[in-house]
């Protein structure tokens, strides 16, 4: 459809409109002088096209004086870029328009960085003015890839019979791991509302409904600080339940969802079917219960190598009740002693530990903290560890028994990138399964959830009535792709005496169900079906196809690491009339 501001876009100029004369609108990217010839990139929201301009004159001043990134309006003539100017990597680099007229719709001031160009820029900077950094190539790019994937995901789960249902967003809030956002209701003085950590109550409550495969793309809230691949204040999901499943059924379907999505978004390879790893295997081999699959260096238990024929300090440990968890460093041997030290530094900063190293020269050469103590029959067991050869390091961690495995599992991340370890043109995905329901608060020494409080226990009643507690495992599942957890699943508790012996363990008064989960709870009473469900990320999915490493990238008006929202000043200070309509008063915190 024309328009008066363009017969085409932009990114649509191909040799079949060579001899027409067109009017385009975008953004006047950049200039460049070249044998008397102003050469003039033209950007629009589906690509850039070249302009020209051959002569010397009056539409040539007027160019030249049009600051960069303006949005302009421009009539010219479409003709083929002459041999050997071609640009084959760009959809319209075979034309370039002849200019003939330019207005200028909106003048652009001086920029505050570069919309183009490999300047660094600090983030505090780009965030302020996201509109500008949103113009480039890359933050473009992201954006239309979120869309395009949202919009594939949404065709996937509605041919596969799942039906779209938007929860609500204000709803009531419940304890479920993370800090609310409160919404005070005017109607209501002295009462809020609370915006949805996950609609996890709600898509239950449609499986009890009759509604027995459900999506949405949820946007969840938690008041929580940012991290590298945790978006602080929001962040979306896509959001399924069902009913009358099993967990491998819920496996089937979400193997096949991924599959799908990053087969068409990428031509990385990856593996098919995903394997099912318990939680206690997961953490003994790497360390977590998120494994980066894509390369090898698992861990090793060593404490009772360290007892037989270790040095005495940590044998020391070891007898106080200690682990000594290892891991053999391709090619660590080329690691200097400060870049050791650096590695026990980073390792001690995360927790209380003993950190020694040994490195393999080869014929028999061993060097490090420990080499002065390597005794013979210790030497032989390292040599024959699995992955050790000359040239290899070994590091030692000693801790308290799951500290010791989280310790060694940062380690084997750090040194996976430092070292080039990791084979990154491929997506290693992985299901952990068997996560314990149970677990000793840290704190208090009290038996408390380990992870979600509605999911099913396996065994059901009989096990929390006659199990160890802190041996039962849940009906609970992680979706882990290349280190990060893209989701946590379960198959849901829809028994509410199950429920109810559940809480009661977990050291909640009889009243808590019906207090805290209310409706659910009732529901419950009236017919329940089995079902349960899972909730990846879009962030992260965003993140591993695009290849970045801060999800701040794939959110097109993302809040800082401290939830700032620095280009719209948020959060930010309400009116005396806004808060005396709410009946609310603010507290002054007390000076230091």
């Amino acid at each position: 459809m024309h328009t008066p501001y363009r017969t085409h876009t932009c990114g649509q100029l191909r040799p079949e409109h060579i001899g027409q004369r067109v009017v385009l609108s975008g953004w006047l990217a950049r200039s460049r002088e070249l044998g008397g010839i102003l050469f003039l990139v033209l950007r629009g929201d589906d690509g850039i096209v070249q302009l020209v301009v051959d002569e010397q004159g009056d539409l040539r001043e007027r160019v030249s004086a049009t600051a960069q990134e303006s949005t302009v309006r421009i009539q010219g003539t479409v003709r083929a870029r002459p041999e050997g100017m071609h640009t084959p990597e760009m959809p319209t680099g075979q034309v370039e328009v002849v200019l003939e007229q330019l207005e200028v719709l909106g003048a652009c001031a001086q920029l505050p960085f570069p919309i183009e160009g490999k300047v660094p820029v600090n983030e505090a900077t780009r965030l302020r003015h996201r509109y500008l950094d949103l113009r480039s190539e890359r933050m473009h790019r992201n954006v239309h890839m979120r869309s395009q994937i949202i919009g594939f995901l949404r065709q996937s789960m509605s041919r596969r019979g799942f039906t779209e249902v938007h929860t609500p967003i204000l709803t009531v809030s419940s304890p479920e791991g993370a800090r609310d956002y409160l919404v005070p209701a005017r109607l209501h003085p002295g009462k809020f509302y609370a915006l949805p950590q996950a609609p996890q109550q709600f898509k239950q409550l449609l499986m009890a409904s009759g509604f027995e495969r459900y999506f949405q793309i949820a946007p969840c809230f938690r008041d929580e600080a940012g991290r590298m691949d945790r978006s602080p204040g929001e962040f979306y999901q896509l959001d399924m339940e069902m009913a009358f499943v099993t967990q491998e059924e819920i496996f089937e379907v979400v193997e096949s969802l991924m599959i799908e999505t990053f087969s068409h978004f990428s031509a990385a390879p990856l593996n098919d079917p995903f394997p099912r790893i318990p939680w206690r295997e997961s953490m003994a081999r790497w360390g977590t219960d998120k494994p980066d699959m894509r390369f090898g260096m698992e861990l090793q238990e060593l404490t009772g190598s360290v007892s037989a024929h270790g040095p005495e300090f940590l044998r020391a440990r070891v007898e106080q009740g200690e682990r000594v968890q290892g891991l053999v460093v391709p090619g660590g041997a080329a690691l200097s002693r400060k870049e050791f030290a650096q590695l026990e530094k980073h390792i001690k900063g995360h927790g209380e530990s003993a950190f020694a190293w040994l490195a393999w020269s080869g014929e028999g050469e061993w060097r490090g903290s420990l080499a002065k103590q390597l005794s013979e029959p210790w030497r032989e067991q390292l040599e024959a560890l699995p992955e050790a050869a000359p040239g290899c390091a070994v590091v030692f961690i000693s801790a308290p028994a799951l500290r010791a495995q989280v310790l060694t599992g940062r380690l084997r991340s750090l040194l996976g990138k430092q070292l080039g370890l990791i084979k990154q043109e491929r997506f290693a995905f992985c299901w952990v399964v068997d996560f314990p329901m149970f677990e000793l608060d840290e704190e208090t020494g009290q038996l408390v959830f380990s992870h979600n409080p509605f999911s099913m226990p396996q065994g059901g009643m009989e096990s929390l009535m006659e199990q160890d507690p802190l041996k039962i495992l849940a009906y609970q599942y992680d979706l882990v792709c290349n280190g990060y957890e893209l989701s946590s699943g379960a198959i849901r508790n829809h028994r509410p005496d199950i429920m109810a012996r559940a809480f009661e363990m977990a050291g909640y008064p009889a009243s808590a169900l019906e207090d805290k989960f209310g409706a659910l709870h009732r529901a419950f009473q009236y017919g329940a079906p089995p079902h349960g469900g899972i909730a990846p990320g879009i962030e992260r999915i965003l993140m591993l196809l695009l290849g970045e490493e801060n999800i701040r990238e794939v959110v097109p008006f993302p809040m800082n690491a401290q939830a700032q929202d620095v280009m719209m000043g948020g959060p930010g200070e309400v009116s005396a009339a806004q808060l005396e309509e709410l009946q609310l008063a603010l507290i002054t915190p007390a000076s230091e």
